[in-house]
């Protein structure tokens, strides 16, 4: 799937049969913020894309709060001290970092996943 960019957002490029529009949504900011946008055109959702980020970052600005941010990249994992045991090992013995073997493991079951 591709993604409109714009200012370091990304956002979705879906089809609405009910609508029978283009629509989508930016990807990214959590559960409290919703940027969502439509047209008939790519060329016009990627206009009503690029304006719903515009507006958004005017009116954050104009409350005096700071805009959320698309991923970080950065994720806080939770795992039982024994599964972080293991994964510790496997890592020092392939002779990489936990992080790279997570980062790994996912993206096989990422493409695992979307193999089905």
């Amino acid at each position: 799937m591709d993604y409109l960019e714009y200012k370091g957002y990304k956002g979705s490029v879906e089809y609405s049969k009910e609508d029978d529009c283009l629509c989508g949504k930016v990807q990214g900011l959590g559960n409290k913020v919703l940027i969502a946008y439509e047209g008939n055109t790519i060329g016009e959702l990627r206009e009503d894309f690029e304006k719903g980020i515009d507006s958004y970052l005017e009116g954050c600005k104009a409350d005096g709060i700071t805009p959320a941010k698309p991923f970080s990249g950065k994720l806080n994992l939770r795992m039982t001290s024994e599964l972080h045991s293991r994964v510790a090992a496997f890592a020092a013995n392939a002779g990489i970092t936990i992080n790279d073997f997570i980062n790994k493991a996912i993206t096989n079951e990422l493409k695992h996943e979307c193999a089905l």
